[in-house]
């Protein structure tokens, strides 16, 4: 059991990865709070993104990441330069990894998009389903990322952590 830590300014780099072990992302990030399952990252976007999902991302948006040691998936909140939340990005993916000041975990491609009102948008199914036969997932790793996607839907409907911060 990983108990809480005050993680003032630990250094963290994210990396993620396909099922194919071919590494998709990384960035850097700081601990913000580690209890229990939970680790907490911040991370801000250091120059002007252009996303065809999100549109523009301005410089200095902040990156609120809640990754769970033992969940199928992970919350993304964004927040505007001047505080507004922006939106949540929630992706499916193998439970992570965290190791000295690396966290990585495996992509699955399924994501959720929320709006600040908590409409939402499950995204890139059909990328999942390529990927699935491309990579030969597993049937537990098939049958993981739809228990995970119903449970965010689930907590997004529910407003339950981390959507409830924001009622």
């Amino acid at each position: 059991m990983i108990g809480e830590t005050d993680a003032s300014a630990k250094a963290i780099t994210v990396r993620t990865y396909k099922y194919d072990g071919t590494e998709h992302r990384r960035w850097e990030a700081q601990l913000s709070r580690q209890q229990d399952s939970l680790i907490v990252l911040d991370a801000k976007f250091e120059e002007e993104i252009q996303h065809p999902l999100l549109g523009t991302i301005a410089p200095e948006t902040l990156s609120i990441e809640y990754y769970w040691l033992d969940r199928w998936y992970n919350i993304f909140r964004f927040v505007e330069p001047a505080g507004k939340l922006r939106n949540f990005y929630c992706n499916v993916n193998v439970p992570p990894v965290f190791q000295k000041n690396v966290l990585s975990y495996i992509d699955l491609d399924i994501d959720i998009l929320v709006a600040p009102d908590f409409s939402y948008s499950i995204l890139d199914e059909d990328e999942f389903a390529i990927n699935a036969v491309r990579f030969n997932y597993p049937a537990e790793v098939r049958r993981r990322s739809q228990e995970a996607l119903k449970e965010l839907v689930s907590l997004v409907e529910k407003r339950a952590f981390p959507f409830s911060e924001f009622m």
